[in-house]
């Protein structure tokens, strides 16, 4: 028998589906009456019935996936961007000092400031096009990561480099070493990065976008069909997390010695992406 006040006790996995069940059971409920209520204004928030329609509709008659896809490849590409970039330049960080003190004056503000401020900017810089998309992600992702690179790098133990120096190790042979010992948490980290992508993916989409999912999302507010902005909101949900449990997946199989640390460091680092604005 569980006891609730057990402190991190686990419990048991089927347990774990009961209590999701019953909350999303308890949002939806909670969703069905406040719609029933008539607290809320007609369009602020339609019936649930109406929203699963919709979903319907989005799959038949607008091209759900090949939005959702549209959007994944946005993020896929700035996703490769910042991983080419970040990874060697935070390995650098981290390996040399000279290197972090010379980048991270610059790096550090970035990842205090509202990403979503830069915008205009890039706008202005490179139009509306599909390239301000790719790059304005590219921003949003890169600081995150940079930052985690150098961190990962910098936990690597130095007796491991020490006993490789021992070895005859030259400067480059001890940077592979870092690489491939601060690599596993590193791709940990790309599930949050796919998050990041996600966010910034809507807004960027707003701007002159002819598919995507933000843009499916825009054409359905300036419509005032907010059955079909609810619907959107549901299917970019379910894009990220079938793309985040996807990446997990891949994880277990590359590094299934990371799978406890990933469980009590997760909290962590998603409390962490949560003060990114």
């Amino acid at each position: 028998m569980v006891q609730p006040t057990s402190i991190r006790k686990p419990i048991a996995r089927p347990l774990h589906l009961v209590l999701g069940f019953a909350a999303w059971t308890a949002v939806v409920a909670v969703w069905f009456l406040a719609t029933r209520s008539n607290l809320l204004p007609p369009l602020a928030l339609p019936e649930p019935v109406g929203v699963v329609k919709a979903i319907a509709r989005l799959w038949a008659e607008y091209d759900l996936l090949g939005n959702v896809f549209q959007s994944w490849w946005r993020i896929a590409q700035a996703f490769c961007w910042s991983a080419a970039v970040a990874i060697p330049l935070g390995l650098l960080m981290g390996s040399f000092p000279w290197v972090f003190h010379l980048v991270n004056p610059i790096a550090a503000p970035m990842r205090s400031m509202p990403i979503t401020a830069f915008l205009p900017a890039f706008i202005a810089l490179f139009g509306m096009d599909e390239g301000m998309k790719v790059g304005f992600l590219f921003f949003g992702m890169f600081f995150y990561l940079l930052a985690l690179v150098v961190e990962q790098v910098n936990r690597v133990d130095h007796a491991l480099l020490e006993t490789a120096y021992t070895l005859g190790a030259k400067v480059h042979h001890v940077l592979w070493l870092l690489f491939r010992a601060s690599f596993p948490a590193i791709f940990g980290s790309f599930r949050i990065l796919y998050d990041i992508g996600w966010t910034y993916v809507i807004l960027a989409e707003m701007v002159n976008a002819r598919k995507g999912v933000g843009y499916m999302v825009e054409a359905a507010r300036k419509v005032l069909d907010f059955e079909r902005v609810y619907a959107g909101i549901i299917a970019i949900g379910v894009a990220a997390f079938l793309f985040r449990w996807l990446l997990t997946v891949l994880e277990d199989r590359l590094f299934p010695w990371q799978r406890p640390a990933r469980e009590q460091s997760e909290p962590v680092i998603s409390s962490a992406h949560g003060t990114k604005k």
